[in-house]
C-alpha cells in the first residue's frame, strides 16, 4: 500500500512515452496510408472499419493511461479494448492478403525476421510511410501485421504491470482510505467512537474517558 498520503492520485506517466502507444501511432498512420493507396474509397465498409480499429487502438491506450490515475480497473479495461481493436485490424489485413494470393509471410521466413528486427528499432510513423512508399501493398500489409503483433505483446506486458500495481496497492478507494488514516495519524488525530462518545488522542479528552453528560440548569 502506498505510504505517501497523496499517492492515491499518482499519474501513470506521459502516455506518449509508452512504446506501445508509439507503435500504435505507427499502426494508425500506416493503416491510413494503406487505405488511401490500396483500398476503394467508395462502397467498402472495410475502409471505415480498419481506420476506426486503428484509431481505437491508439486512443484507448492514451485514455487508459490517463484514467489510471483514479481507476486501475478502468485503465485495464481500456487497454483490453485497445488489444481487441488491434486484433480486429489484424483480421482485416489477413483477409486482404488472403484475397490477394494468400501472401501472408511465414513467421520463420527471412522477410518476416527482417521486418521484426526493423520494427523493433523504429517507432516513428514517418519511418513506416517512407518504407511503404518504396514497396508494394503485400509488403505494407505484412509489415502492418508484424507491427500489430509486436504492439499486442507490449500491451500484454502493460496489462501485467497494471495488474501487479492493483494487487500491491489496491483500488483508488483502498488507497484513499489508507491515505486518510495515515494523515490522521501524522496529525495526531483519532477517530470519534460513535458508540460511547469517546474521542481518540486529539487533545480534547483522554481516550478512556467518556464525554460529560450535559444536564439543563436548575430553575
Amino acid at each position: 500500500m502506498p505510504t505517501d498520503t497523496n499517492s492515491f492520485l499518482v499519474p501513470k506517466g506521459d502516455y506518449k512515452k509508452l512504446i506501445a502507444f508509439q507503435k500504435s501511432e505507427c499502426i494508425y498512420d500506416l493503416t491510413c496510408y494503406f487505405i488511401e493507396h490500396y483500398l476503394p474509397q467508395i462502397g467498402d465498409r472495410t475502409v471505415d472499419q480498419m481506420k476506426q480499429a486503428a484509431r481505437s487502438g491508439k486512443q484507448n491506450i492514451a485514455e487508459g493511461n490517463e484514467t489510471g490515475t483514479t481507476s486501475t480497473e478502468a485503465c485495464i479495461k481500456l487497454v483490453n479494448v485497445a488489444k481487441a481493436s488491434l486484433k480486429e485490424l489484424q483480421e482485416d489485413y489477413e483477409d486482404y492478403l488472403s484475397n490477394h494470393g494468400n501472401k501472408i509471410w511465414d513467421v520463420n521466413s527471412q522477410q518476416c525476421r527482417n521486418a521484426r528486427e526493423w520494427c523493433k528499432q523504429h517507432s516513428k510513423p514517418a519511418d513506416y510511410i517512407r518504407v511503404c512508399e518504396l514497396r508494394d501493398d503485400i509488403t505494407a500489409a505484412n509489415v502492418a501485421l508484424v507491427l500489430i503483433h509486436q504492439t499486442d505483446y507490449l500491451l500484454k506486458r502493460l496489462l501485467e504491470k497494471y495488474k501487479t500495481e492493483f494487487l500491491q496497492d489496491g483500488g483508488i478507494k483502498e488507497q484513499m482510505s489508507a491515505a486518510r488514516r495515515q494523515w490522521r495519524e501524522e496529525h495526531g488525530m483519532g477517530y470519534l467512537n460513535g458508540r460511547n462518545g469517546n474521542y481518540g488522542n486529539n487533545g480534547k479528552t483522554n481516550g478512556s474517558q467518556q464525554l460529560p453528560i450535559m444536564t439543563p440548569p436548575k430553575k
